[in-house]
């Protein structure tokens, strides 16, 4: 938050004495021509380095601020975490257009890295300048570099998409159950998915629906999408992208079909959706791993199972970068790079499926036996692994988020909850987007 500049001479005076003090037991804390600093008073001679992160990222559940710690004795690390990305992002660029007040390390979420990437990489180091760029996906590294080349952040997970499904629900609706064959049946197409889901509702356990909701569908099939809300010039085409169009279409058919439990990701009926097993399939990233094993329950081990999408799909995934405001951007630059590094990015993916950007990571994976248990000895690894490398690039916009809510939370929502047709809830989705936009 920007400090205001009326003071009273009394307040200044304070504060000046403040500085002093500090100074004095701060010793010869100074910052250096890199950008690092010794800011060493009350923790016993170390540097403290701050990463300021969105709900959770796995570094300390899996051990890895202790271990690095461990092998720099002259460094401590203290995690700054806000729980919402919506919170936290506004709360960043403020900061970085005060100059002042960021963590050493910042998270960005994909969603917000191409605003990041447009107007902010000045306020970024370069980090492309300190690592092998090659180590990441070609289309993630992508999303954090400036047109003239610059990397402002590096790439933590990703999202790779499948659908996990209650195979238990599938017999019982006389379907197929085999993974392999499922994913034969979809491959290529969201309305094939969507039939197999008419045909599911023909002879539906009592109680359950084919899928959670039609925003869920229709997200993972824009992951999917060459082109979502811009194109790779920024300009908005939102309403003429054939990726829009097409997700639009499967997930209106969802919406009018009855095969939708009409939830809202995350809020609490959902979780309990999980827990009562009231539908049979999600689309599901490979980070929703962990959190549907833990929403089911043990009534679902050994139900739940994974097959792969029908197209290569992205939801979600971070990155982390390094504010040029840092007072030890040196020290701040070598963890940002060992937290990303292949190794430690497996190491998260053991703790919590966190999949990573890193591809030389993969032969290795090794999710919990618990996990793999859960989901019916499912190979995860292996169906994550062949979505990541064969997502397409996709182009994200500063209005990004609000353009996706606008169609999700309010066009989507009038068919799905409401009654409205299709027509009406575009209609409705437009005149949010018109808001949205300014225009």
């Amino acid at each position: 938050m920007r400090t205001s500049i009326r003071r009273s001479q009394r307040l200044m005076a304070l504060a000046a004495v403040a500085a002093l003090t500090t100074a004095l037991l701060a010793g010869c804390a100074s910052d250096s021509d890199d950008g690092s600093s010794n800011d060493s008073a009350g923790n016993g001679g170390r540097t403290t380095l701050t990463v300021g992160t969105f709900g959770v990222f796995g570094y300390q559940q899996a051990g890895l601020y202790d271990e690095y710690m461990k092998l720099h004795p002259d460094i401590s690390i203290k995690e700054n975490v806000t729980t919402r990305t919506d919170v936290y992002w506004p709360k960043v660029l403020t900061r970085l257009q005060a100059g002042s007040g960021t963590d050493d390390i910042e998270a960005i979420e994909v969603g917000n890295i191409t605003e990041a990437v447009q107007t902010q990489a000045d306020k970024f180091v370069d980090l492309g300048k300190s690592v092998d760029t090659s180590q990441w996906l070609g289309w993630k590294l992508a999303q954090a570099t400036t047109k003239d080349g610059k990397t402002i952040a590096l790439g933590t997970d990703i999202g790779p998409m499948a659908i996990c499904y209650r195979k238990d629900l599938f017999k019982k609706a006389g379907l197929e159950t085999d993974r392999n064959k499922l994913a034969a049946e979809w491959k290529g197409d969201w309305a094939k998915y969507v039939d197999v889901g008419k045909q599911y509702m023909k002879n539906a356990p009592r109680g359950t629906t084919f899928v959670d909701s039609a925003s869920s569908v229709y997200n993972a099939a824009l992951g999917g999408a060459g082109e979502r809300y811009y194109d790779q010039d920024g300009q908005v085409v939102w309403d003429r992208s054939p990726g829009v169009k097409s997700a639009w279409s499967v997930a209106m058919s969802v919406a009018t079909t009855g095969m939708s439990a009409k939830l809202k990701q995350f809020d609490k009926p959902w979780d309990q959706g999980f827990a009562n097993g009231t539908f049979a399939t999600v689309a599901c990233p490979a980070w929703m791993i962990g959190y549907i094993e833990q929403k089911s329950g043990g009534s679902g081990k050994g139900n739940w199972d994974v097959a792969a999408a029908p197209t290569a799909a992205n939801w979600g995934g971070s990155f982390l970068g390094v504010p040029t405001a840092s007072k030890h951007r040196k020290e701040a630059i070598a963890l940002a790079k060992w937290l990303t590094a292949p190794e430690q990015q497996a190491k998260v993916f053991a703790k919590q499926a966190s999949f990573p950007s890193t591809p030389s990571a993969y032969p290795g994976l090794k999710p919990a036996a618990d996990t793999t248990a859960y989901f019916s000895d499912a190979p995860i690894t292996q169906i994550f692994s062949a979505a990541a490398k064969t997502i397409p690039t996709q182009y994200f916009g500063i209005k990004d988020q609000p353009i996706n809510s606008a169609i999700t939370d309010v066009g989507i929502l009038q068919v799905e909850q409401k009654g409205k047709s299709p027509a009406q809830g575009w209609d409705a989705a437009k005149n949010e987007i018109k808001d949205v936009l300014g225009r």
